[in-house]
C-alpha cells in the first residue's frame, strides 16, 4: 500500500507518545505508505528520531487560540492529498480538521457528533484484553478500518541518541557515594493540581525511599515550579534533602528523557513522565490520581511497572460516585490515599529495582 495517511493526536505528551504506535504499526506493515502525524507543538520532542514518521504536522499555539488561524490551517489540508485520516482525538476541533482534509477514508471514535465527519467509527472498549492497557488497545482498534490483521497492541518507544546519552552520563558522573547506590527520578508534580499527589504525603514517601535504600533522587520539574520543589523539600527530612540533586534536572524534554534513561526507576505521579520512562524501558512506580480510570492508562502494568490507585485500597469510596464527581473533589480523595497505604507495595518495587 502506498497511500498517504494522516494521524491526528491533539493535547498532551503522554497522548502523543502513546498514539505514535499507530505510525509504527502502519509503516511496519506498509513500508511504502507515507505517514504524517499532526500534534501540538509542545509535544514534538517525544517524536524526535522516530523512524516511523515521515513528517510531523504542527498545530501551533496560535491555532489553538485563534479561530482564524485554525480555519486557515484547515483550508490548506486538501493540498496534502491524504487518502486516509485517523483521528485519535475525535473531539469537535479535530473532527473539523479530519473532514477538511477531504480524505476518502476518515476514521475516528463514535460520539454523538461524529457521524457527519467520519466514514468509519469505533466505540471504546472498557475492559482491557492485554497488559498493554485500554489507551493502547483502543488506539490500535482504529487500524481495523484499514486492515483487520494489525496486532492488538504495540509498546510506545522513545529514541534517545548516543550524544544525548553521553551528555546525561556526564551530568550524572560522580554523584554516587558508592558504586551500587540507586538513582531514582521522581515525578513530583502531575500535569494539573488534581493529578498531583499531596506534597505532604509525597515527602513521607521520599523520606521512606531514602531511609530504606540510601538512593540519590532527581526531580522532574521546570524552573517555574521551583517554589513547589522548595515546598516539598521543606517537608522532607534533612537526610532526604541531602540526597536530592535539585540542581540536576531536565532543562528540556529531551534532556529529561536522557537523564531518566540513566536512572534505576521513575517514581511518582502518573502522567507523561511515567509514559516516557516506560518508552525507554525504565521501571516505573505510578501514583494514580483518584479520578483517572486505571484500566485506561495503566499501560503495561507488570513486574517492571507498578501502580497504586485509591480504588485498590478503598473500593467503597467509588460505589456511589462517578469519576466526574470524584474529579471535583480530588483533594478529598487524594487525602484518603495515605502514604502508609502504599509503602508495602513500594518496598516490593524498590527491592526489585
Amino acid at each position: 500500500m502506498d497511500k498517504k495517511i494522516l494521524i491526528i493526536q491533539h493535547k498532551m505528551i503522554g497522548d502523543v507518545l502513546t498514539s505514535s504506535i499507530l505510525c509504527e504499526a502502519i509503516k511496519t506493515k506498509y513500508p511504502n505508505a507515507t505517514v504524517h502525524y499532526l500534534v501540538n507543538e509542545h509535544t514534538l520532542p517525544v517524536l524526535e528520531n522516530n523512524p516511523f514518521i515521515d513528517e510531523t504536522v504542527v498545530f501551533t499555539p496560535e491555532m489553538v487560540k485563534s479561530r482564524r488561524a485554525a480555519r486557515q490551517f484547515r483550508s490548506q489540508l486538501p493540498f496534502y492529498g491524504y487518502d486516509i485520516v485517523i483521528d485519535v482525538y475525535s473531539k469537535i476541533g479535530s473532527s473539523r480538521i479530519t473532514k477538511a482534509t477531504k480524505a476518502k477514508q476518515r476514521i475516528g471514535y463514535k460520539k454523538w457528533y461524529t457521524k457527519a465527519f467520519y466514514t468509519d467509527l469505533f466505540t471504546y472498549h472498557y475492559t482491557a484484553e492485554t497488559e498493554a492497557g485500554l489507551a493502547i488497545e483502543n488506539r490500535m482498534k482504529l487500524l481495523q478500518a484499514i486492515d483487520t490483521s494489525f496486532p492488538k497492541a504495540l509498546k510506545p518507544k522513545l529514541y534517545v541518541t548516543d550524544a544525548e546519552t553521553a551528555s546525561a552520563k556526564a551530568k550524572l558522573a560522580e554523584i554516587k557515594t558508592h558504586p551500587d547506590q540507586k538513582l531514582y527520578m521522581i515525578a513530583i508534580l502531575g500535569s494539573a493540581p488534581n493529578k498531583t499527589y499531596p506534597l505532604l504525603y509525597l515527602a513521607v514517601v521520599l523520606d521512606h525511599i531514602v531511609a530504606t535504600t540510601d538512593a540519590k533522587l532527581l526531580f522532574n520539574y521546570i524552573p517555574k515550579q521551583l517554589d513547589q520543589v522548595e515546598e516539598l523539600l521543606a517537608l522532607c527530612s534533612e537526610k532526604t534533602r541531602q540526597h536530592v540533586l535539585k540542581d540536576i534536572y531536565g532543562k528540556s524534554l529531551r534532556e529529561f528523557i536522557a537523564l531518566t534513561s540513566q536512572c534505576d526507576a521513575l517514581i511518582g505521579n502518573e502522567g507523561g513522565a511515567i509514559n516516557m520512562a516506560k518508552a525507554i524501558d525504565i521501571p516505573t512506580f505510578a501514583i494514580f490520581s483518584p479520578w483517572i480510570r486505571r484500566a485506561a492508562w495503566s499501560l503495561y502494568e507488570n513486574d517492571q511497572n507498578h501502580v497504586v490507585h485509591l480504588q485498590d485500597y478503598d473500593a467503597a469510596l467509588y460505589n456511589t460516585k462517578s469519576l466526574k464527581d470524584i474529579k471535583k473533589r480530588a483533594d478529598f480523595y487524594y487525602s484518603q490515599l495515605k502514604p502508609e497505604m502504599i509503602l508495602e507495595k513500594l518496598d516490593g518495587f524498590l527491592g526489585d529495582h
